[in-house]
Protein backbone atom coordinates (compact mmCIF):
# COMPACT_ATOMS: atom_id res chain seq x y z
CA UNK A 1 0.00 0.00 0.00
CA UNK A 2 1.60 3.19 -0.98
CA UNK A 3 0.28 6.28 1.27
CA UNK A 4 0.77 9.55 0.31
CA UNK A 5 -0.06 11.52 3.90
CA UNK A 6 -0.40 15.75 3.21
CA UNK A 7 -0.74 17.95 6.04
CA UNK A 8 1.20 21.28 7.85
CA UNK A 9 4.08 21.38 10.18
CA UNK A 10 4.85 17.79 9.74
CA UNK A 11 7.96 17.07 12.81
CA UNK A 12 10.34 18.37 13.68
CA UNK A 13 8.59 21.42 12.02
CA UNK A 14 6.75 21.39 15.20
CA UNK A 15 6.16 18.42 17.72
CA UNK A 16 2.86 18.88 19.65
CA UNK A 17 0.48 16.15 19.99
CA UNK A 18 -1.34 16.42 16.44
CA UNK A 19 2.71 16.39 15.24
CA UNK A 20 3.75 13.79 17.08
CA UNK A 21 1.00 11.57 16.04
CA UNK A 22 1.01 11.76 12.31
CA UNK A 23 4.92 10.94 12.81
CA UNK A 24 4.19 8.13 14.80
CA UNK A 25 1.61 6.79 12.17
CA UNK A 26 4.08 6.96 9.46
CA UNK A 27 6.51 4.99 11.44
CA UNK A 28 3.80 2.49 11.56
CA UNK A 29 2.99 2.06 7.97
CA UNK A 30 6.28 2.01 7.29
CA UNK A 31 7.18 -1.23 9.61
CA UNK A 32 4.01 -2.84 8.20
CA UNK A 33 5.65 -2.69 4.81
CA UNK A 34 3.75 0.27 3.49
CA UNK A 35 5.09 2.73 1.79
CA UNK A 36 4.51 5.95 3.33
CA UNK A 37 5.60 9.61 1.86
CA UNK A 38 4.76 12.89 3.27
CA UNK A 39 3.93 16.28 1.38
CA UNK A 40 3.89 19.02 3.94
CA UNK A 41 4.27 23.03 4.30
CA UNK A 42 7.54 24.44 3.45
CA UNK A 43 9.67 25.20 6.15
CA UNK A 44 9.93 28.86 7.65
CA UNK A 45 13.81 30.58 7.21
CA UNK A 46 15.99 29.94 9.23
CA UNK A 47 13.53 26.58 11.07
CA UNK A 48 17.10 24.59 10.50
CA UNK A 49 14.83 22.20 8.25
CA UNK A 50 16.09 21.56 4.71
CA UNK A 51 13.73 20.81 2.28
CA UNK A 52 14.43 17.37 0.08
CA UNK A 53 17.04 16.54 2.78
CA UNK A 54 14.86 13.85 4.94
CA UNK A 55 13.88 10.35 2.63
CA UNK A 56 10.33 10.48 2.55
CA UNK A 57 9.66 14.09 2.99
CA UNK A 58 8.48 16.74 0.67
CA UNK A 59 8.51 20.22 2.25
CA UNK A 60 6.93 22.18 -0.91
CA UNK A 61 3.02 22.97 -0.08
CA UNK A 62 2.73 27.08 0.83
CA UNK A 63 -0.05 27.88 2.59
CA UNK A 64 -1.63 30.92 4.36
CA UNK A 65 -0.26 30.76 8.14
CA UNK A 66 3.12 33.04 9.03
CA UNK A 67 4.95 33.30 12.13
CA UNK A 68 1.42 32.51 14.65
CA UNK A 69 -0.22 35.44 12.20
CA UNK A 70 -2.68 35.22 8.96
CA UNK A 71 -1.48 38.11 6.71
CA UNK A 72 -3.96 39.44 4.31
CA UNK A 73 -2.95 38.12 0.85
CA UNK A 74 -4.17 40.35 -2.65
CA UNK A 75 -6.31 38.03 -4.35
CA UNK A 76 -2.90 36.96 -7.09
CA UNK A 77 -0.55 36.16 -4.36
CA UNK A 78 -3.69 33.77 -3.43
CA UNK A 79 -4.24 32.61 -6.79
CA UNK A 80 -0.13 31.99 -6.82
CA UNK A 81 -0.43 29.95 -3.45
CA UNK A 82 -3.17 27.67 -5.25
CA UNK A 83 -1.67 27.53 -8.60
CA UNK A 84 1.70 26.27 -6.91
CA UNK A 85 -0.02 23.46 -4.45
CA UNK A 86 -2.00 22.55 -7.19
CA UNK A 87 1.37 21.92 -9.16
CA UNK A 88 2.71 20.18 -6.51
CA UNK A 89 0.21 17.78 -5.55
CA UNK A 90 0.46 16.96 -9.17
CA UNK A 91 3.33 15.71 -9.73
CA UNK A 92 3.13 13.87 -6.18
CA UNK A 93 0.19 12.03 -7.47
CA UNK A 94 1.62 11.45 -10.71
CA UNK A 95 5.48 9.99 -9.58
CA UNK A 96 4.35 8.12 -6.12
CA UNK A 97 0.85 7.42 -7.29
CA UNK A 98 -0.67 6.23 -4.23
CA UNK A 99 -2.96 3.98 -3.41
CA UNK A 100 -4.78 6.41 -0.74
CA UNK A 101 -4.35 9.73 0.56
CA UNK A 102 -3.92 10.38 4.28
CA UNK A 103 -4.96 14.33 5.45
CA UNK A 104 -4.10 15.55 8.68
CA UNK A 105 -3.66 18.79 9.83
CA UNK A 106 -5.55 21.45 7.18
CA UNK A 107 -5.75 24.58 8.76
CA UNK A 108 -4.35 27.53 6.78
CA UNK A 109 -3.86 25.19 3.88
CA UNK A 110 -5.22 25.09 0.45
CA UNK A 111 -8.41 23.24 1.16
CA UNK A 112 -8.68 23.11 -2.86
CA UNK A 113 -6.27 19.76 -2.48
CA UNK A 114 -8.93 17.68 -0.70
CA UNK A 115 -11.14 18.50 -3.98
CA UNK A 116 -8.49 17.90 -6.42
CA UNK A 117 -7.77 14.60 -4.85
CA UNK A 118 -11.65 13.56 -5.00
CA UNK A 119 -11.68 14.33 -8.25
CA UNK A 120 -8.67 12.45 -9.22
CA UNK A 121 -10.42 9.48 -7.71
CA UNK A 122 -7.90 8.56 -5.26
CA UNK A 123 -9.54 7.19 -2.08
CA UNK A 124 -8.45 9.58 0.78
CA UNK A 125 -8.54 8.58 5.13
CA UNK A 126 -8.32 11.67 7.45
CA UNK A 127 -7.38 12.48 10.55
CA UNK A 128 -8.99 15.43 12.33
CA UNK A 129 -6.86 16.49 15.87
CA UNK A 130 -8.18 19.72 15.46
CA UNK A 131 -10.90 22.18 15.18
CA UNK A 132 -9.41 23.13 11.56
CA UNK A 133 -12.70 21.90 9.61
CA UNK A 134 -14.41 24.91 11.29
CA UNK A 135 -11.79 27.45 11.26
CA UNK A 136 -10.09 26.26 8.15
CA UNK A 137 -12.22 27.47 4.95
CA UNK A 138 -12.66 31.52 6.97
CA UNK A 139 -8.55 31.14 7.00
CA UNK A 140 -8.18 29.74 3.27
CA UNK A 141 -8.16 32.52 1.07
CA UNK A 142 -9.09 31.27 -2.10
CA UNK A 143 -11.94 29.54 -1.18
CA UNK A 144 -13.21 32.02 1.40
CA UNK A 145 -13.56 34.65 -1.44
CA UNK A 146 -15.84 32.10 -3.13
CA UNK A 147 -17.73 30.54 -0.83
CA UNK A 148 -20.73 32.63 -0.85
CA UNK A 149 -20.83 33.57 -4.74
CA UNK A 150 -21.56 30.12 -6.35
CA UNK A 151 -21.46 31.32 -10.01
CA UNK A 152 -18.46 33.56 -9.83
CA UNK A 153 -16.46 30.48 -7.83
CA UNK A 154 -17.53 28.12 -11.12
CA UNK A 155 -16.05 31.25 -13.61
CA UNK A 156 -12.83 31.46 -11.35
CA UNK A 157 -12.47 27.49 -11.33
CA UNK A 158 -12.73 27.59 -15.01
CA UNK A 159 -9.91 30.31 -15.42
CA UNK A 160 -7.72 29.39 -12.76
CA UNK A 161 -8.03 25.60 -13.07
CA UNK A 162 -8.19 25.73 -8.78
CA UNK A 163 -11.23 23.99 -6.60
CA UNK A 164 -13.34 26.65 -5.73
CA UNK A 165 -16.01 25.34 -3.36
CA UNK A 166 -14.22 22.22 -2.06
CA UNK A 167 -16.92 19.16 -0.68
CA UNK A 168 -14.91 18.70 2.43
CA UNK A 169 -17.46 16.04 3.47
CA UNK A 170 -17.06 13.87 0.54
CA UNK A 171 -13.43 14.16 0.32
CA UNK A 172 -12.50 11.36 2.72
CA UNK A 173 -13.34 9.27 5.42
CA UNK A 174 -12.73 11.39 8.17
CA UNK A 175 -11.14 10.17 11.86
CA UNK A 176 -11.65 12.33 14.74
CA UNK A 177 -9.58 12.00 17.80
CA UNK A 178 -12.62 13.17 19.61
CA UNK A 179 -16.71 13.88 19.57
CA UNK A 180 -15.78 16.98 20.74
CA UNK A 181 -13.88 17.87 17.40
CA UNK A 182 -16.45 15.79 15.45
CA UNK A 183 -19.80 17.86 16.66
CA UNK A 184 -17.85 21.11 15.94
CA UNK A 185 -17.50 19.94 12.36
CA UNK A 186 -21.10 18.77 12.34
CA UNK A 187 -21.77 22.19 14.03
CA UNK A 188 -20.04 24.01 11.39
CA UNK A 189 -21.99 22.77 8.81
CA UNK A 190 -19.96 20.17 7.21
CA UNK A 191 -21.71 17.32 5.61
CA UNK A 192 -19.62 14.42 6.98
CA UNK A 193 -20.41 11.21 5.07
CA UNK A 194 -18.17 8.74 6.43
CA UNK A 195 -16.69 9.39 9.56
CA UNK A 196 -15.28 7.78 12.53
CA UNK A 197 -13.51 8.19 15.92
CA UNK A 198 -9.67 7.08 16.58
CA UNK A 199 -8.48 8.17 19.87
CA UNK A 200 -4.79 9.03 20.39
CA UNK A 201 -2.98 7.21 22.96
CA UNK A 202 0.28 6.17 25.33
CA UNK A 203 3.28 4.29 24.42
CA UNK A 204 3.76 2.17 27.30
CA UNK A 205 7.61 1.59 26.75
CA UNK A 206 7.81 5.51 26.56
CA UNK A 207 5.91 6.14 29.62
CA UNK A 208 6.19 3.12 31.72
CA UNK A 209 4.35 2.99 35.75
CA UNK A 210 6.79 4.38 38.15
CA UNK A 211 6.32 3.94 41.91
CA UNK A 212 5.29 7.65 43.32
CA UNK A 213 8.03 9.36 45.35
CA UNK A 214 6.81 10.98 48.80
CA UNK A 215 5.21 13.61 48.37
CA UNK A 216 7.56 16.79 48.12
CA UNK A 217 5.26 19.70 46.32
CA UNK A 218 6.87 18.66 43.33
CA UNK A 219 4.39 19.89 39.86
CA UNK A 220 4.68 19.46 36.92
CA UNK A 221 3.34 21.23 33.54
CA UNK A 222 3.73 19.98 30.42
CA UNK A 223 3.70 20.63 26.70
CA UNK A 224 3.64 23.39 24.69
CA UNK A 225 3.33 26.74 26.52
CA UNK A 226 0.93 29.02 24.54
CA UNK A 227 -1.47 31.56 26.70
CA UNK A 228 -4.57 29.02 25.68
CA UNK A 229 -2.45 26.42 28.00
CA UNK A 230 -3.21 28.16 31.07
CA UNK A 231 0.73 28.37 32.56
CA UNK A 232 -0.31 31.48 34.30
CA UNK A 233 -3.08 29.66 36.29
CA UNK A 234 -0.54 27.26 37.47
CA UNK A 235 2.02 29.83 38.45
CA UNK A 236 -0.69 32.04 40.35
CA UNK A 237 -2.03 28.58 42.43
CA UNK A 238 1.41 28.49 43.34
CA UNK A 239 1.39 31.70 45.29
CA UNK A 240 -1.77 29.99 46.99
CA UNK A 241 0.68 27.01 47.92
CA UNK A 242 2.76 26.17 50.96
CA UNK A 243 6.28 28.08 50.52
CA UNK A 244 8.12 24.71 49.60
CA UNK A 245 6.08 24.24 46.88
CA UNK A 246 7.98 24.16 43.29
CA UNK A 247 6.98 23.92 39.55
CA UNK A 248 8.18 23.23 36.45
CA UNK A 249 6.87 24.39 33.15
CA UNK A 250 8.61 21.54 30.56
CA UNK A 251 7.75 22.27 26.89
CA UNK A 252 8.65 24.67 24.07
CA UNK A 253 6.92 28.41 23.35
CA UNK A 254 7.13 31.61 22.13
CA UNK A 255 10.31 33.51 24.02
CA UNK A 256 7.41 36.47 24.49
CA UNK A 257 4.98 34.22 26.11
CA UNK A 258 7.73 32.97 28.55
CA UNK A 259 9.11 36.16 29.25
CA UNK A 260 5.32 36.99 30.58
CA UNK A 261 5.19 34.25 32.04
CA UNK A 262 8.63 35.06 34.16
CA UNK A 263 7.41 38.25 34.43
CA UNK A 264 4.01 37.04 36.28
CA UNK A 265 6.61 34.44 38.70
CA UNK A 266 8.63 37.92 39.84
CA UNK A 267 5.15 39.55 40.49
CA UNK A 268 3.64 36.47 42.47
CA UNK A 269 6.55 36.05 44.71
CA UNK A 270 7.13 32.89 43.07
CA UNK A 271 10.12 33.36 40.71
CA UNK A 272 12.72 30.91 43.03
CA UNK A 273 9.98 28.37 43.07
CA UNK A 274 9.39 28.32 38.94
CA UNK A 275 11.54 25.91 36.52
CA UNK A 276 11.64 26.10 32.92
CA UNK A 277 12.94 23.20 31.17
CA UNK A 278 12.30 21.87 27.65
CA UNK A 279 12.96 17.84 27.70
CA UNK A 280 13.65 15.83 24.56
CA UNK A 281 10.41 13.23 23.66
CA UNK A 282 12.51 10.52 24.93
CA UNK A 283 12.88 11.90 28.21
CA UNK A 284 9.57 13.40 29.10
CA UNK A 285 8.39 9.72 30.93
CA UNK A 286 11.28 10.84 33.44
CA UNK A 287 10.17 13.94 33.42
CA UNK A 288 6.27 12.92 34.74
CA UNK A 289 8.20 10.34 36.97
CA UNK A 290 10.39 12.54 38.87
CA UNK A 291 6.54 14.85 39.66
CA UNK A 292 4.14 14.46 42.30
CA UNK A 293 1.45 15.30 40.36
CA UNK A 294 0.82 17.09 37.19
CA UNK A 295 -1.02 19.90 36.00
CA UNK A 296 -3.39 20.30 32.89
CA UNK A 297 -4.33 24.04 33.26
CA UNK A 298 -6.07 24.73 29.32
CA UNK A 299 -8.20 27.36 29.15
CA UNK A 300 -9.44 26.75 25.51
CA UNK A 301 -11.59 23.70 24.40
CA UNK A 302 -8.88 20.98 24.05
CA UNK A 303 -9.31 18.52 21.46
CA UNK A 304 -8.11 15.86 23.60
CA UNK A 305 -5.10 16.14 25.57
CA UNK A 306 -2.27 13.52 25.62
CA UNK A 307 -0.36 14.65 28.73
CA UNK A 308 -2.94 13.56 31.35
CA UNK A 309 -2.85 10.08 29.56
CA UNK A 310 0.93 10.48 29.53
CA UNK A 311 0.71 11.36 32.90
CA UNK A 312 -1.89 9.10 34.26
CA UNK A 313 0.42 5.96 32.74
CA UNK A 314 3.76 6.46 34.13
CA UNK A 315 1.52 6.40 37.33
CA UNK A 316 1.13 10.50 38.37
CA UNK A 317 -2.21 12.22 40.04
CA UNK A 318 -3.04 14.54 37.17
CA UNK A 319 -4.99 18.09 38.27
CA UNK A 320 -6.87 19.50 35.58
CA UNK A 321 -9.76 22.01 33.90
CA UNK A 322 -11.35 18.97 31.48
CA UNK A 323 -12.29 21.02 28.74
CA UNK A 324 -13.09 20.26 25.51
CA UNK A 325 -11.98 16.44 24.00
CA UNK A 326 -9.97 15.89 27.57
CA UNK A 327 -13.74 15.32 29.38
CA UNK A 328 -14.24 12.53 27.50
CA UNK A 329 -12.02 10.85 29.41
CA UNK A 330 -11.31 13.16 32.28
CA UNK A 331 -13.58 11.98 35.26
CA UNK A 332 -13.28 13.77 38.85
CA UNK A 333 -12.45 12.23 41.95
CA UNK A 334 -11.77 8.83 39.96
CA UNK A 335 -8.95 9.26 37.40
CA UNK A 336 -8.30 13.16 38.23
CA UNK A 337 -9.48 16.18 39.77
CA UNK A 338 -11.11 18.73 38.05
CA UNK A 339 -11.16 22.69 38.93
CA UNK A 340 -12.35 25.52 36.13
CA UNK A 341 -10.58 27.45 34.24
CA UNK A 342 -8.46 30.36 35.02
CA UNK A 343 -9.52 29.76 38.96
CA UNK A 344 -5.99 29.32 40.85
CA UNK A 345 -7.13 29.21 43.84
CA UNK A 346 -9.59 26.22 43.03
CA UNK A 347 -6.42 24.79 41.50
CA UNK A 348 -4.70 25.39 44.89
CA UNK A 349 -6.89 23.67 46.73
CA UNK A 350 -7.37 20.63 44.93
CA UNK A 351 -3.46 20.46 45.11
CA UNK A 352 -3.78 20.94 48.82
CA UNK A 353 -6.41 18.08 48.91
CA UNK A 354 -4.02 15.74 46.81
CA UNK A 355 -1.05 16.44 49.33
CA UNK A 356 -3.25 15.35 52.32
CA UNK A 357 -5.36 12.64 51.67
CA UNK A 358 -2.70 10.10 50.69
CA UNK A 359 -6.18 7.38 49.83
CA UNK A 360 -7.08 10.09 47.41
CA UNK A 361 -4.06 10.02 45.54
CA UNK A 362 -3.77 6.18 45.50
CA UNK A 363 -7.54 6.13 44.17
CA UNK A 364 -6.95 8.61 41.32
CA UNK A 365 -3.92 7.17 40.34
CA UNK A 366 -4.97 3.80 40.13
CA UNK A 367 -7.73 5.28 37.78
CA UNK A 368 -5.40 7.06 35.85
CA UNK A 369 -4.08 3.43 34.79
CA UNK A 370 -7.05 1.95 34.08
CA UNK A 371 -7.86 5.14 31.90
CA UNK A 372 -4.32 5.74 30.43
CA UNK A 373 -4.31 1.47 29.34
CA UNK A 374 -7.53 2.20 27.48
CA UNK A 375 -6.09 4.20 25.08
CA UNK A 376 -3.12 3.17 23.70
CA UNK A 377 -0.56 4.83 20.93
CA UNK A 378 -0.63 1.44 18.72
CA UNK A 379 -4.38 1.33 18.91
CA UNK A 380 -5.06 4.42 17.51
CA UNK A 381 -2.05 4.10 14.73
CA UNK A 382 -4.31 0.44 13.41
CA UNK A 383 -7.44 2.36 13.52
CA UNK A 384 -5.93 5.10 11.05
CA UNK A 385 -3.80 2.26 9.09
CA UNK A 386 -7.31 -0.01 8.94
CA UNK A 387 -9.32 2.55 7.40
CA UNK A 388 -6.49 3.18 4.70
CA UNK A 389 -6.40 -0.66 3.85
CA UNK A 390 -10.15 -0.34 3.82
CA UNK A 391 -10.31 2.60 1.35
CA UNK A 392 -7.47 0.94 -0.95
CA UNK A 393 -9.69 -2.24 -0.37
CA UNK A 394 -13.25 -0.65 -1.67
CA UNK A 395 -11.20 1.35 -4.84
CA UNK A 396 -10.30 -1.94 -6.14
CA UNK A 397 -12.64 -4.88 -4.91
CA UNK A 398 -11.23 -7.24 -7.12
CA UNK A 399 -7.93 -7.10 -5.71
Amino acid sequence: MRVLAIGNLYPPAATGGYERIWAATMAALSAAGHEARVLTTAPAPGAGIEGGDEPGVARELRWYWHDFDWPRLSPPARLAIERHNRAVLRRHLRAFAPDVVSWWGMGGMSLSLVEQVRRAGVPAVGVVADAWMTYGPARDGWTRAWSTRPRRARIAERLSGVPARPDLGAGAQWLFISRFVRDGAVAAGVDLRAHGLAHPGVDPDRFPPSPPPPWSWRLLYAGRVEPVKGVATAIRALAELPAEAQLTIDGPGPEAHLEELRALALRCGVQSRVRFARSVPGAMGAAYAAADAVVFPVTWEEPWGLVPLEAMAVGRPVVATGTGGSREYLADGENCLLFPPDDPRTLAARLRRLAGDPTLRERVVEGGRRTAATYTEAAFEATVVDALAAACRARSPGS
